[in-house]
């Protein structure tokens, strides 16, 4: 006999996702992640190189593709960067307009880095608000 499958419960979307990882961020704006990042907090732009060359880096910003984010953040991995050096690393994450680094900051808090957050509206906000911006040389 096949296994029966629980149809009770529909499958979530992308949507039902995101707002799960939001519900449980303190999401930042542009000002505030460019504030802490300036006193210390680890800024993180997962942006694609492509989407750096095209509209610019961030001055200071670590760039991690999303693909090793985990590896390089988690404090207990082989492969973490030297700035992961404990779960108590104020972490702000960056995208082009804010969905994946919200994603992208609920599993870093799934890896115990409570701290771990996004910009609101991301790349899109931190260039409206004026801030820093460096050009990629291509």
């Amino acid at each position: 006999m096949p296994p029966r499958h629980d149809t009770s419960h529909r499958p979530s979307t992308v949507d039902d996702l995101l707002e799960a990882a939001r519900a449980r961020l303190r999401r930042v704006p542009a000002t505030e992640a460019f504030a802490r990042h300036r006193a210390g907090a680890l800024l993180v732009d997962v942006r694609t190189d492509a989407q750096r060359q095209a509209d610019g880096g961030i001055p200071g910003a670590l760039e991690i593709a999303l693909s090793h984010l985990e590896w390089r953040l988690d404090p207990c991995s082989e492969h973490r960067i030297p700035e992961a050096c404990d779960h108590d690393v104020d972490v702000i994450v960056l995208c082009a307009q804010g969905y994946a680094s919200s994603l992208a900051a609920a599993r870093l808090q799934d890896l115990g880095l409570h701290r771990a957050t996004d910009v609101v509206d991301g790349f899109e906000a931190w260039c409206a608000a004026g801030l820093p911006v460096r050009r990629v040389e291509r």
